[in-house]
C-alpha cells in the first residue's frame, strides 16, 4: 500500500509539473488584431470569443476621402460594436481604431498642404477623443516616394496632438535590397522613413504577408513546385531583420495573415510558368475546397499550407486519374501531374493551386516575434474565419 501512495503521489506531482510548462509554452508577447467593417457580425462573435487572449483591438473601419475627411465604414455605438467595444475595456485590451489610406495623389495633396494637414490632424484627434479610444493606428498606403517628408511631418504632429494617446503605424514589408533585385538600383525611393517612423510612433506593424514573389532569392530556392506564398517564414526573418536596422524590436508588432490566395497556374514544360490570381480565401473556405476535392494537404518548404487540384469546370480534370510522379511532395499532387503533361505534350496546362496561413504557419511567425523579443505580433484579421487552433497559441 505505501509503495502505491509513493507511485501515486510522483504521478501527481509529475502531472503538475506538466501543467505550468505546458503554460509557459504560450506565447507571452502582446496579441493585437484588426476586426473589420466587411466582416463585422461573425469577426465580433470571434472576439468575444477569445477575448482573453486579446491586448489590443483595432477596428477596421475609418476611410479618409479626398479632403482628409474620416469616413465611418461602420457605426461604432451600434449594439454589435458598443458591446464588443465594452466587453474590451472591461477587460483591460487596448481599443485603437485603424484610420486607412489607399490613394497616393490624395495622401500627398492633403499632407503637403499645411492647412489641410492641420484639418486632417484635428478630425483623427477628436475621432480618438469622442470615441474614447487608447488611441489610432494609421494605415497609409500606396503613398508616393515625394510624400516621404510630409508623412513624417505628419506624424510628429499628430503625436504631440495626441498627447498620452497611442500612434501605431501600420508599414509594408521591405524585402531587402540583394533579395528583391538582380541588379540593385543605385538609388531606392522610399514612401515611408522608418527611423522618423521609429521616433515618432509608439510601434510599427509591419505588414508581413502577400509575399508573392517579391524575393527573388526564395523564388529561385523554391522552385520545382508552385511557389506564391502569402507569407514564407524565412522571408519574414529577412523583412525583419532589415527593419531591425531602423525601428527598435520593442516597437515592432510582427504582422501575420489568416488568409490564402488562390492561383491558376500556366504550368509549361519543365517549369510553372505564370500565376493568375484567382481571389483571397480564408481557413473555412479552404476547408470546403478540401473536402469537394478529396485533396491531400501538404506544407510548402516556406511553411505554408498548400494544395493544388484541377477545378470541376476544368477540361483537365481527367489527369487526376494519373498516378502521381515519385516524390512529389504532398499537396502538389495535381501540379506534378500537369507538369508530367506538359512536358510529355508540349502543351501548357492549368491547375489550381492555393497557399495559405493556417495555425502551423502563424506559429513560426510567433516563433520569430519570441526569437527577437518584438513587442508583440498584429493578426490580420479576426473575422470567425481563421483556423481556430491559432487560439492555442495565446
Amino acid at each position: 500500500m505505501q509503495k502505491l501512495f509513493k507511485t501515486i503521489t510522483l504521478s501527481v506531482l509529475f502531472v503538475a509539473f506538466l501543467v505550468p510548462q505546458a503554460a509557459d509554452a504560450r506565447y507571452k508577447g502582446d496579441v493585437a488584431g484588426w476586426l473589420p467593417w466587411w466582416s463585422a457580425s461573425e469577426g465580433i462573435k470571434d472576439v468575444e470569443e477569445n477575448m482573453d487572449d486579446i491586448d489590443i483591438l483595432y477596428p477596421f473601419v475609418y476611410e479618409v476621402d479626398a479632403d482628409g475627411g474620416l469616413l465611418a465604414k461602420a457605426d461604432l455605438e451600434s449594439n454589435d460594436w458598443a458591446d464588443v467595444l465594452d466587453e474590451a475595456r472591461d477587460e483591460n485590451v487596448e481599443i485603437i481604431p485603424t484610420v486607412m489610406w489607399f490613394d497616393g495623389d490624395q495622401i500627398h495633396a492633403v499632407l503637403s498642404d499645411k492647412k489641410k494637414r492641420r484639418a486632417h490632424i484635428d478630425e483623427i484627434v477628436d475621432m480618438v477623443d469622442d470615441g474614447h479610444f487608447d488611441g489610432v493606428n494609421i494605415d497609409y498606403e500606396d503613398k508616393n516616394a515625394e510624400t516621404i517628408d510630409y508623412f513624417s511631418t505628419f506624424l510628429k504632429e499628430l503625436e504631440d496632438e495626441l498627447g498620452r494617446d497611442e500612434l501605431t503605424c501600420t508599414i509594408e514589408a521591405r524585402t531587402p535590397p540583394d533579395s528583391r533585385w538582380k541588379e540593385i538600383p543605385s538609388v531606392i525611393t522610399w514612401a515611408n522613413d522608418y527611423k522618423a517612423m521609429d521616433k515618432h510612433c509608439d510601434w510599427v506593424e509591419i505588414m508581413t504577408y502577400d509575399q508573392q514573389r517579391a524575393d527573388l532569392k526564395l523564388n529561385d530556392e523554391r522552385r520545382g513546385v508552385p511557389y506564391m506564398p502569402v507569407a514564407d517564414v524565412d522571408w519574414v526573418e529577412k523583412v525583419l531583420e532589415y527593419a531591425l536596422e531602423d525601428i527598435d524590436e520593442d516597437k515592432i508588432m510582427l504582422g501575420v495573415a489568416t488568409y490564402g490566395r488562390a492561383w491558376d497556374v500556366t504550368v509549361a514544360p519543365d517549369w510553372y510558368k505564370d500565376y493568375t490570381r484567382v481571389s483571397a480565401i480564408n481557413h473555412e473556405s479552404v476547408l470546403g475546397v478540401i473536402k469537394k476535392y478529396d485533396t491531400p494537404v501538404g506544407r510548402s518548404e516556406g511553411g505554408e499550407a498548400v494544395i493544388s487540384y484541377f477545378p470541376e469546370d476544368s477540361i483537365y480534370k481527367v489527369f487526376n486519374a494519373l498516378d502521381t510522379p515519385k516524390g512529389t511532395p504532398k499537396g502538389y499532387e495535381a501540379a506534378a501531374k500537369a507538369l508530367l503533361v506538359a512536358n510529355y505534350t508540349g502543351l501548357e496546362i492549368p491547375v489550381r493551386f492555393i497557399s495559405w496561413s493556417d495555425a502551423t504557419a502563424i506559429e513560426d511567425k510567433v516563433d520569430l516575434a519570441e526569437k527577437y523579443d518584438l513587442k508583440g505580433v498584429a493578426v490580420f484579421k479576426f473575422d470567425g474565419e481563421e483556423d481556430e487552433d491559432l487560439w492555442n497559441l495565446f
